[in-house]
């Protein structure tokens, strides 16, 4: 089951379940008090269970050309894991002479690199742009599959995000991680959240990016869930631990693809992330000059 966030076109914000063919079935969210937003079914005990039976049968099917798909956010906190691909530790290793030893000891740690990432007004939405900070020269978009945590420390579903990240800031003092991965704009999620009714196939679940600059792909990367080191419920622990979710949160789970260290997004490229059963979170790129 996928659901999305819209904003129709008389402005009203709505749930709605996605169709196999695409089209929205909106939910009716007066039938209960306790089910006013997309965030109050996720963070409920059944909500696969509580969407079907909030769907309004006397609503058409929308076509997605009607409405706007928002990010699939409330109020929820958006968070971080790093260094769970092989390519991104090396990656992270290659950008910073100084903490090469850190990022390769991170990777087989125990304990994970976690960070918090964005509030709510930092995270776009499909078509919405993401952005690339004036003060980096080397950014680029890092695709990577987004778990949806309720309050109760339950993993409900998935979606797709983009944690943008100044790589040259990072690279030129670890301690500058919070400037490199946290500003205005920094984050994408959407288009739709994944509620799984089987357990997930992470080999055969794919992460692709491809970058547009002037409509011609300039980039183009994929990997798998099976390339992960770390489990779902491993990184949700370690979240976790002495840091209650009040509202719920969303956890980038880190990179597998990373362009070459000769490429940097510039102001007008598009960033699309599709991961397999989820969508195609598409973002166009801005730089301040």
């Amino acid at each position: 089951m996928r659901l999305a966030k819209l904003r129709l076109a008389d402005d009203s914000i709505r749930v709605a379940e996605v169709t196999n063919e695409g089209l929205f079935k909106l939910l009716d969210l007066t039938q209960v008090d306790h089910a006013r937003t997309l965030m109050d079914i996720l963070n409920s005990p059944d909500p696969i269970g509580l969407t079907r039976f909030l769907i309004d049968a006397q609503s058409p099917l929308l076509d997605p050309r009607l409405v706007k798909v928002m990010a699939p956010i409330d109020r929820q906190e958006v968070w971080a894991a790093g260094v769970t691909y092989k390519r991104s530790q090396v990656a992270r290793m290659q950008e910073s002479e100084t903490a090469a030893s850190h990022y390769d000891r991170v990777y087989t740690a125990p304990r994970p690199e976690i960070f918090f990432k964005a509030t709510p007004s930092r995270v776009s939405g499909p078509g919405e742009p993401v952005r690339v900070r004036a003060d980096s020269q080397w950014s680029v978009p890092e695709p990577e599959l987004a778990l949806v945590i309720s309050p109760a420390k339950r993993l409900v579903g998935f979606t797709a995000g983009n944690d943008m990240s100044a790589r040259d800031i990072e690279g030129e003092n670890p301690l500058y991680l919070p400037q490199a991965k946290v500003y205005n704009g920094c984050c994408g999620l959407g288009p739709f959240v994944l509620i799984p009714e089987a357990p997930v196939d992470r080999n055969a679940t794919k992460i692709r990016l491809t970058i547009l600059r002037s409509g011609a792909t300039v980039f183009a990367g994929e990997t798998d869930l099976g390339q992960m080191k770390r489990e779902f419920d491993e990184l949700i622990d370690w979240l976790t631990r002495e840091n209650d979710l009040v509202d719920g949160a969303f956890l980038l789970t880190g990179t597998g693809v990373v362009p070459p260290d000769n490429f940097t997004l510039i102001d007008g490229d598009v960033s699309q992330i599709e991961i397999t059963g989820i969508g195609t979170l598409t973002n166009p790129v801005v730089k301040a000059g």
